[in-house]
């Protein structure tokens, strides 16, 4: 069984954790949510990311708005993959968590997604973890095949829709 952490800066950045527990359960990953402040309580999230992997984690998310230090914090106490979240907040749309997030120093990756961008951060984690294990990439190219043929079959409607004689 896998295990996620999905870890957020403070309790108004839930909305956007549960989009990523959600997609996590959907491919039967389990999801272990924090919240820890990389500025409020910096030593208790230190230690959280230091001991992640022994705590059998294989993936961190982080998610937080703002200054968004949270999963550099992560990433700069762990090796594991960490995924980070920027969410929208104050007067800036999410752009000041977007490049707080991004922007890391060379040897401390984070990987980002878009602003409130939790179901492709979860994806991202199924995907990290499909690396080895076989269920879930059959899992992940299902979904696959079942967006593909949404499309087409979408396109088929809006074809026949606008369909004209000749």
């Amino acid at each position: 069984m896998h295990t996620v952490a999905v870890v957020m800066g403070s309790k108004s950045d839930l909305p956007i954790a549960e989009k990523a527990v959600a997609v996590l359960q959907e491919y039967g990953i389990g999801a272990e949510v924090r919240v820890l402040s990389a500025h409020r309580c910096p030593e208790q999230a230190r230690e959280f990311a230091a001991s992640a992997r022994e705590s059998g984690f294989s993936v961190i998310i982080a998610a937080a708005g703002m200054a968004a230090h949270l999963a550099g914090a992560m990433a700069a106490n762990t090796t594991l993959p960490v995924i980070g979240i920027p969410c929208r907040s104050g007067g800036l749309g999410g752009m000041d968590a977007l490049l707080s997030t991004v922007m890391m120093p060379s040897g401390i990756p984070v990987a980002t997604v878009a602003v409130d961008g939790a179901k492709n951060a979860a994806l991202l984690a199924v995907q990290i973890l499909a690396v080895a294990d076989g269920e879930l990439a059959r899992k992940l190219d299902e979904a696959r095949r079942a967006e593909t043929q949404a499309v087409l079959e979408t396109d088929a409607q809006v074809r026949e829709q606008f369909r004209q004689e000749r």
